[in-house]
């Protein structure tokens, strides 16, 4: 699959993708992105639209408390 087109696919999709790779291939948000070719943002948007948020310390998205 190619990263690059990731970003257009199902949100709930592209969480678990960006999770596994942050879990097993990317230490941080930062290299996530460089490695799907895409802006820090722009992921961080797509997936606050499912309700999702990036935390550092445990480098994954986790759902927004409400």
């Amino acid at each position: 699959m190619e990263m690059t087109k990731c970003i257009h696919m199902d949100a709930n999709i592209l969480l678990g993708i960006a999770n596994d790779r942050l879990r097993h291939e990317c230490s941080s948000l930062h290299s996530l992105a460089a490695m799907m070719d895409v802006n820090e943002r722009q992921l961080e948007n797509r997936l606050a639209e499912i309700g999702f948020h990036y935390e550092q310390g445990l480098n994954q998205f986790m759902p927004d408390i409400k």
